[in-house]
């Protein structure tokens, strides 16, 4: 990964279905309850738009849609990427 852009989270999606617990004890079924989410990140380069995603743990900071990212990727695969 030795080049960089920055790129917009273009949609948050909660993982319902994986609740993590954080209460030994709780008083309802989503008392305690954090989830992972999935973002989907735009970035562009040379003219060309790619997409990626990328799965947010469930104590986490997740980006609000709309908000920009750091993305590093290959200068010669663009396609290939890590989002930060």
């Amino acid at each position: 990964m030795d080049q960089q852009t920055m790129g917009t989270v273009t949609k948050v999606t909660k993982q319902w279905w994986l609740k993590i617990n954080t209460k030994s004890f709780r008083k309802g079924p989503l008392d305690g309850a954090v989830f992972p989410h999935i973002i989907r990140v735009e970035y562009t380069v040379d003219g060309q738009v790619y997409t990626k995603r990328k799965w947010i743990g469930a104590r986490d900071y997740v980006p609000q849609v709309g908000s920009t990212v750091q993305v590093f990727y290959q200068s010669g695969k663009p396609k290939k990427a890590m989002i930060l």
